[in-house]
């Protein structure tokens, strides 16, 4: 589905049609090619350096990248100089041309295994190849800005944003790039003057170094630093309590584990239900505080007027208005670990005390005299991005960077699917009978995979308890549509085109609903929010027989 969401974005973009396939005669060595997919070397390229669209000599000698000439106007295809290197069979790397622009400016040859992240595993230790990757932006004024790219998504824009660029024509949070096993991705977040190459808008593309695209006014680069970076990955798909086999979750399952040893304070940055509580205990448990209490503190379920007492006591007296001295949650964790969770949230009066708890490791109870010593580690999390807290001043410079001593980012679940089976599996097991992955209906897992899950784990344990007590209702659960737009395996043996033709067909019917409906029917502002123009969107609503709910236009 993320492929074909990719081909419908860089088709709907420009308006563009995919090359037919059956003509003439050029396009036909390109079909053949595809079919033919174990015919050529590994990664070879299908399309010629002259951009003709038949294969060359040249192109099936070489096993990982071709060499000069530009290509355009293949499903919004930009490659300038091409120095290509492309991942997987032939087939594979078609369907990606096809699917989503890709930009290819390098002059010079460069291996594959040095812009995309490699996985080994030798005498029972896991590793990542990352590379080593800088982002650099050009504005039309002012000296460059420029940030490393590893694991973690890089924000692109002009307010809020990871690498912040100082250009008006640029959107506060204007482009996102990610390092995937195919390269690194770019994506449009929905910018106002969006990304450009050659004349070509983008949604979403695959760079390598030395490409360069307009983001306004700016130019974005990508820059190869050095020879990639070996980063270790957690041999189980489990760290304590939290799940995951995908690369990112068993990375920061190392990086974890590696701290849990010290006494540095650990900062979890992630959305809401992405488990950062159960990895604030799996740091717990595996650090020497493992016999020590693991003390929790939601800092957004207390009322601020009481969270100085909750957390640091309170004594006995008229002025604090307690029948009783109380000990804070601080004391309480002595010995162990106290978990701030949602920090963000703590009111700015406050934040001067947790910062003199951090650097002095004291507490003052309301209404006392004197200090009280306190020896615990802290681990705080929030779904807020601090740092655009702390430019607004609602959160403290000096308590940022003193939490911050190790940040960790943790992936939402939409950018992890593959976790999702596992999670599933423990979800199932949790239940009362227990059950198993065979349980469930057929496609269950397929639509559970197709959504984006805004709720994260918490969405995805309310879908499975649904699921398992109302099965006939599978149709509804999330993901459903995007799921089901698969051809069924029930149906006639297909051509590869027909098959093709027939996944397309019926992503883009659900794409143009799902749009309009979000849209209340309104045909211009669907089509808007979908990069194309109304007369296109109109066109294609006749083609797949779609009719806007209550249609109307601007």
């Amino acid at each position: 589905m993320q492929h074909l969401e990719g081909h419908a974005r860089a088709r709907l973009s420009r308006g563009l049609r995919l090359p037919d396939l059956a003509h003439p005669a050029p396009a036909q060595a390109v079909q053949q090619s595809i079919r033919a997919q174990d015919a050529l070397p590994h990664g070879a390229w299908p399309f010629p350096a002259s951009g003709t669209g038949s294969l060359t000599q040249e192109a099936r000698a070489c096993p990982s990248r071709c060499t000069a000439g530009a290509l355009t106007g293949v499903e919004g295809v930009a490659v300038s100089r091409a120095g290509l290197a492309m991942t997987g069979r032939i087939m594979h790397a078609a369907i990606s041309f096809h699917e989503k622009t890709v930009l290819l400016p390098m002059p010079s040859r460069m291996p594959l295994s040095s812009i995309t992240l490699s996985v080994f595993r030798h005498a029972q230790q896991d590793w990542i190849h990352v590379p080593a990757l800088r982002v650099v932006v050009r504005p039309p004024r002012g000296e460059p800005v420029a940030a490393l790219l590893g694991l973690e998504p890089l924000v692109v824009g002009s307010r809020g944003a990871d690498l912040l660029v100082p250009d008006r024509t640029i959107s506060g949070k204007h482009c996102l790039l990610r390092l995937t096993e195919e390269g690194v991705l770019l994506r449009d977040l929905g910018s106002k003057n969006g990304l450009v190459m050659a004349g070509v808008r983008l949604k979403e593309a695959l760079l390598i170094p030395g490409a360069q695209v307009m983001m306004g006014q700016s130019v974005l680069s990508l820059e190869l630093t050095g020879p990639p970076q070996q980063v270790p990955l957690w041999p189980e798909p489990h760290f304590g309590g939290a799940l995951g086999a995908s690369v990112r979750m068993r990375a920061l399952f190392a990086q974890l584990h590696r701290v849990a040893t010290g006494t540095e304070t650990v900062l979890l940055l992630g959305e809401s239900g992405t488990g950062k509580e159960l990895l604030a205990r799996a740091i717990h448990d595996a650090s020497p505080r493992r016999d020590g209490p693991f003390v929790v503190f939601d800092c957004s379920a207390v009322a601020p007027s009481l969270i100085e007492a909750e957390l640091f006591g309170a004594v006995k007296g008229a002025y604090t208005g307690a029948i009783q001295s109380r000990e804070g949650l601080a004391e309480q964790a002595n010995g162990g670990t106290l978990f701030l969770d949602e920090v963000g949230e703590l009111p700015l009066e406050l934040q001067p005390k947790l910062l003199r708890m951090l650097e002095a490791r004291e507490v003052r109870p309301l209404g006392g005299s004197s200090v009280r010593t306190v020896d615990v580690r802290v681990v705080a999390a929030t779904h807020r991005p601090l740092r655009e807290q702390v430019s607004a001043g609602s959160f403290r410079q000096d308590l940022y960077y003193r939490l911050a001593v190790i940040e960790a980012h943790v992936p939402p679940l939409r950018e992890r699917p593959e976790d999702i089976p596992l999670l599933v599996e423990r979800l199932l097991a949790s239940q009362s009978p227990p059950r198993t992955l065979a349980d469930l209906p057929p496609h269950a897992l397929e639509m559970l995979q197709a959504h984006r899950w805004p709720g994260n784990v918490r969405e995805l344990r309310n879908a499975v308890t649904r699921l398992t007590l109302f099965p006939s209702l599978v149709s509804l659960l999330p993901g459903a549509e995007a799921a089901t737009a698969h051809p069924s395996q029930e149906e006639p043996p297909l051509t590869l085109r027909e098959a093709r033709d027939a996944v397309i067909q019926s992503f883009e019917r659900a794409y143009i609903r799902r749009h309009l409906e979000e849209n209340e029917g309104n045909v211009s502002a669907a089509a808007r929010r979908m990069g194309i123009s109304r007369q296109m969107l109109h066109r294609m609503m006749v083609e797949h027989g779609v009719r806007a709910p209550g249609h109307r236009e601007d």
